[in-house]
């Protein structure tokens, strides 16, 4: 898809959220160039490696995750070379992605106020942690202040962490969103704009249900498990009898009258504790033990396939080889021939092919080829500037 062919995005970010963006444009088409600090040879999730991993490849992981289709440039702001040639590049850009620390920005030359004077069409867009605090902002930290990690685990367990950077994903939706709308915007002004997203506001935002339990109903939500306070059975995972796991997602009456005859329990549906959702929430002990005698009796396979014949929300408890055995996953996935990853444009556009996406780039690899394509830097000027130190330039 190259929606975005003439876009020219600067990524400032590092980590999740901010490179997600990125990645996000550069699936469409658009030109995203990462700026990278040499202070810390670039992205720290470079550095965030499994012990399975090459360790002379800097390009993690969990780098992979969130930075196909984008160029490298190492470029040291602290001093003014440095943020000169960021400003040059500001001239000739769309968008900026920035996620420093409270006042990091404006020491560095790469602030809102600074930028925009330079370009005025200019989008910049920047994760925060907190709309309210200096503090910067942890994954981790705000999944627990926000309310999931409480929320998330056994009813007789601890409270327990996503199992991904949950936040960091939903703040990149968030600055997506408000970037399309400021791209909108500035077709109908010709003027760009500031566009700020924290972290823990798009975790509350993105509460739902259970913050509307809360404050509509006065439902503070506990842990249960993978059960739903609002809908029975709707989550809870069950073992069938050849060793595998199910969850059922049954929201309707008719869908639970249907798993009752599927599981030879018909009478059931019609008893007074179980003939409402209600009343299913209410007595959901005892019915997650009733499903549980009769999903233990059946195979996986047979099970799901019944269901499915009547129309019953159920699917396999899958590990994440079984997930990629699937082919909408398989799909998504982007490979050369050291990384995988997988793709952040899930939607599909008629008459537009996924766009074709470099590999994620080795640290400072495009140095060289961006500041002499674009600023017109001849190599002599750019070994000055690796000589100062204010550029780091890597062959490929």
């Amino acid at each position: 898809m190259a929606v975005f062919a003439d876009l020219v995005v600067l990524e400032l970010a590092s980590v999740l959220a901010g490179p997600s963006v990125g990645q996000f444009f550069a699936e469409l088409g658009a030109t995203v160039i990462k700026i990278e600090n040499p202070a810390t040879d670039g992205d720290v999730t470079r550095r965030w490696t499994l012990p399975t991993e090459d360790p002379e490849d800097e390009r993690s992981a969990y780098f992979a995750a969130a930075n196909w289709g984008k160029q490298s440039v190492a470029l040291d702001l602290r001093g003014d070379a440095g943020q000169q040639l960021l400003h040059d590049l500001v001239l000739q850009a769309d968008i900026v992605v920035t996620s420093y620390k409270p006042g990091d920005a404006a020491k560095l030359g790469a602030d809102f106020e600074t930028l925009a004077a330079l370009n005025p069409r200019l989008l910049y867009a920047e994760v925060v942690g907190y709309p309210d605090s200096d503090r910067a902002g942890y994954d981790a930290v705000v999944q627990a202040e926000s309310g999931f990690t409480f929320m998330n685990g056994e009813t007789d367990g601890p409270p327990v962490k996503m199992p991904v950077a949950l936040v960091d994903v939903l703040a990149a939706h968030q600055l997506k969103e408000a970037l399309l709308v400021g791209l909108i915007e500035r077709e109908r002004t010709g003027r760009g704009g500031r566009f700020t997203v924290s972290l823990f506001q798009s975790a509350v935002a993105s509460l739902a249900n259970q913050a509307t339990n809360w404050l509509t109903a006065g439902h503070a939500p506990q842990r249960i498990g993978s059960a739903h306070p609002n809908i029975a059975p709707y989550g809870t995972v069950f073992e069938t009898a050849d060793g595998e796991r199910v969850v059922l997602a049954v929201g309707t009456d008719r869908q639970f009258a249907a798993l009752c005859e599927v599981l030879d329990m018909g009478p059931i549906a019609g008893a007074p504790r179980f003939a409402t959702n209600q009343q299913r929430v209410r007595n959901r002990g005892f019915l997650d033990l009733l499903l549980a005698e009769r999903i233990a009796e059946r195979d996986r396979s047979v099970l799901l396939a019944a269901l499915a014949e009547r129309h019953v929300p159920a699917g396999a408890v899958n590990d994440m080889p079984a997930v990629f055995e699937q082919s909408a996953a398989q799909s998504l996935v982007v490979r050369d021939e050291a990384l995988a990853g997988v793709r952040h444009v899930a939607f599909q556009q008629d008459n537009h092919a996924p766009a074709t996406l470099t590999p994620p780039p080795h640290y400072a690899v495009d140095t060289h080829t961006v500041l002499g394509d674009r600023l017109g830097l001849n190599n002599d000027e750019l070994d000055r500037l690796a000589e100062r130190n204010t550029i780091v330039a890597r062959k490929p």
